[in-house]
């Protein structure tokens, strides 16, 4: 199974997720899943942003050093068994440029959640931290962990 993580710029949430799912997936012993993390827009190879290695590293994930922005490109999409988005936007975004893997791309925070009936699109966004304080690193980092640990027990 190859599983992809998307946001705008590779540089925080899709950088953490991806680590974030390597981290827990090596832990447990599990096996047969490759994972990788991409942008929307050319970061031209960006490395990650600071404050987010600073939050991967005081929750001890080490293994991001050599980590530069990707840009999505189509031979990622067609890889991908599951396509996992930080936001609706993104979602959309995808969709409209590759309709044939709508049924493939999904939200990644309401795997944090049991099911339930949420009328606000919003809710299941994951904002992006990018140049605001630690607390909304932390907070990223706090939704980003706990949508990977149920995205993992659903696999």
């Amino acid at each position: 199974m190859n599983i992809l993580f998307i946001c705008t710029a590779n540089i925080c949430r899709s950088f953490m997720a991806e680590y974030i799912f390597k981290k827990m997936y090596s832990e447990r012993g599990l096996s047969n899943i490759s994972v990788m993390s991409a942008s929307l827009i050319d970061m031209k190879g960006a490395p990650a942003d600071p404050k987010a290695v600073e939050i991967l590293k005081e929750n001890g994930i080490n293994s991001y050093f050599d980590h530069k922005s990707k840009l999505l490109t189509e031979d990622m999409i067609d890889e991908a068994d599951m396509i996992l988005v930080m936001t609706n936007q993104h979602k959309d975004k995808i969709v409209e440029n590759f309709p044939d893997v709508k049924d493939k791309t999904f939200l990644l925070k309401p795997f944090s959640i049991s099911y339930s009936e949420c009328y606000d699109d919003d809710f299941y966004d994951i904002k992006d931290p990018y140049k605001l304080s630690s607390h909304h690193y932390r907070f990223c980092f706090t939704e980003i962990y706990v949508s990977v640990e149920g995205l993992i027990k659903s696999i």
